[in-house]
């Protein structure tokens, strides 16, 4: 049976959604061709749930987005979520924005980067430590009002954050890490308030940066000199890598069992995990897309959820999930 979730009464998704953030930054070499043939793949299997952001490659992320969007009638097939609200700071690193005008500053920049198209989602990327959220929904409702986007929403919020901004106006969706590597959702009452909420979630890095895909094999494929910045991840690190490889193992274990592969397996149990939840694994190519699509189609039983569930409790990863420069980003 194949999945998906439903927005409101108007609107419908196909799960697993698509993260794009790779097409432009941090993973390494980026091929312009291969990430829109790539996208056009996607429209073409029905994947069309895309997220992405004006700060995956400052802008680049969205133009080839755009690009492929302004194709025939591919603008109607495909969901489309953006974010704003890092910056730049002159000095090599980022910012937070969550400032009204930039609301309304950084929307005007993404029509402009993705070709005069809007996104169907806008989203705060990171919450403003010095700008109340409820100045910051107000913006971003304001701009729904105003028929710029139709759903608005958070990412890398609290659960307090969450009701507050929830009471503001209707917030649609929050995007979080969330995968069998990461559970931090469900301990700090960000799930829970998203199902009372009625909130859908973005459930980014699902297959935990690639790790659970069983991929990469030793902290040395990853590399800083070849533009992959997983390398300073401390989970990815010498000193943490084998401690977190055990999930790996285990997860291809059951997946062999079930007849699918150890990334498939963990889009699956995500999924099952609640109507509510839209795993966004990216790639930059298409065997992976195709292969990250097809774990739709992966029916698990309440026995194998719950086989899975005991894998990642009892292999919780070793180290922050971001570097300490990233860390003070995060809400909560």
């Amino acid at each position: 049976m194949t999945k998906t979730v439903q927005i409101d009464a108007h609107t419908t998704v196909p799960v697993p959604g698509f993260g794009a953030m790779g097409m432009s930054a941090f993973y390494g070499q980026i091929n312009d061709d291969e990430s829109k043939a790539t996208l056009r793949k996607a429209i073409e299997i029905g994947c069309t749930c895309w997220d992405t952001s004006s700060m995956y490659g400052w802008g680049h992320n969205e133009k080839i987005i755009g690009e492929v969007l302004k194709e025939g009638d591919n603008r109607k097939k495909v969901f489309l979520i953006s974010k704003f609200g890092l910056k730049q700071d002159g000095k090599g690193g980022m910012v937070v924005d969550g400032s009204p005008q930039n609301v309304i500053d950084a929307l005007e920049q993404s029509i402009k980067d993705l070709g005069g198209l809007y996104p169907d989602a806008y989203l705060l990327h990171r919450v403003d430590k010095n700008v109340p959220i409820e100045e910051t929904v107000r913006a971003l409702d304001a701009l729904r009002k105003e028929g710029k986007t139709k759903y608005i929403g958070l990412s890398e919020c609290s659960a307090a954050t969450l009701r507050r901004a929830s009471k503001e106006a209707q917030i649609d969706f929050v995007e979080v890490e969330y995968s069998p590597f990461e559970l931090v959702m469900e301990r700090n009452g960000v799930l829970e308030a998203c199902r009372e909420l009625g909130v859908k979630v973005l459930a980014y890095s699902p297959l935990g940066r690639g790790f659970l895909t069983g991929r990469y094999k030793k902290p040395e494929d990853f590399s800083l000199a070849s533009g992959d910045y997983r390398a300073a991840f401390p989970r990815y690190t010498k000193e943490n890598f084998d401690r977190n490889y055990k999930i790996v193992e285990e997860l291809e274990r059951l997946a062999s069992k079930k007849g699918c592969k150890s990334g498939q397996l963990a889009l699956a149990w995500l999924m099952a995990q609640g109507d509510i939840i839209i795993p966004i694994p990216g790639t930059k190519s298409e065997k992976y897309l195709l292969e990250n699509f097809a774990a739709r189609e992966i029916n698990l039983s309440a026995e194998e959820v719950a086989e899975i569930r005991k894998v990642c409790e009892e292999n919780a990863p070793v180290g922050d999930r971001y570097p300490e420069s990233a860390m003070h980003t995060l809400d909560g």
